[in-house]
């Protein structure tokens, strides 16, 4: 029988942070232990040593560890109050002024918050009449989610997701409802919705990213960076507001915080940040 001890975790935390920058705390050994099992069963590994011997050798083997150690709970409409501000604030200015709008959705997991943002979107153009190009770039490290959120194929309760009442009232301009009852919604997004998003593999904690300075007018950063460290939160910080246009909106997890950059930003409340310098 494999076996996976403490001094195994360490190795195993060492090489995902070197990997990813995920820092992985010891109180989730035992959910890290039972996924790291099934891989090196998947990869017929004997031991923790030879697993970390393929990781090193093999770039899907890599990848497949990786994924092992994301986290990925999400929701439609998650922190209602960023797409109220993105609906009744944001969109309608940025129609007035600009003919062409990006936005980057930086831990698009499973798809539930890009395809939320586009939905938002596609409201938006309908009830302010507006013709604007709106592109919404997604990316995450993990690519079975990326497969997950490119199939764009959901089965929520929605007794308890609860949807901003436009968006129940428009869900069948954003879906095929599959089936449907009382506790469970089968639903595939449209592809009003799906081309309007181009999903990418990112690791945040790569070195440089693939996009220009003062690319996107809004930036969608929420509830990732609790999984790295002080030091690399503030570094991929810094990179995520270089992309953001001045006067562009970040918008951050709850839980999260812009550190000295919230300096140079207007606070609106909810975290939503609008970038001064």
């Amino acid at each position: 029988m494999i076996h996976i001890d403490a001094k195994h975790f360490k190795l195993l935390q060492e090489k995902i942070y070197e990997l990813s920058g995920i820092a992985i705390v010891d109180s989730k050994f035992a959910m890290a232990k039972n996924r790291v099992l099934k891989l090196m069963k998947d990869t017929h590994c004997e031991s923790v040593e030879s697993l970390l011997a393929k990781v090193a050798k093999d770039k899907n083997i890599e990848q497949a560890f990786i994924n092992v150690f994301t986290t990925n709970k999400t929701d439609f409409f998650r922190e209602s109050f960023h797409f109220d501000d993105l609906l009744d604030r944001v969109l309608p200015q940025l129609f007035k002024t600009q003919s062409r709008i990006k936005i980057y959705c930086c831990a698009s997991s499973t798809g539930q918050e890009p395809y939320s943002i586009a939905a938002t979107v596609a409201y938006a153009k309908k009830i302010y009449n507006a013709s604007t190009q709106v592109e919404i770039i997604a990316t995450d490290i993990d690519t079975q989610v990326l497969e997950v959120a490119k199939e764009g194929k959901y089965t929520i309760n929605p007794l308890m997701e609860k949807w901003p009442k436009w968006a129940e009232s428009e869900i069948l301009e954003f879906f095929d409802v599959i089936d449907e009852s009382k506790k469970m919604r089968h639903l595939c997004v449209k592809p009003k919705l799906k081309n309007m998003i181009t999903f990418k593999q990112l690791n945040l904690f790569a070195k440089r990213y693939p996009f220009s300075n003062e690319e996107f007018d809004i930036v969608f950063c929420r509830n990732i960076l609790i999984y790295f460290t002080k030091p690399d939160q503030e570094n991929i910080l810094q990179r995520l507001f270089s992309l953001l246009k001045v006067g562009g909106t970040f918008y951050l997890g709850h839980s999260e915080s812009l550190y000295d950059l919230a300096n140079d930003t207007e606070k609106l409340g909810h975290k939503i940040f609008i970038r001064q310098r």
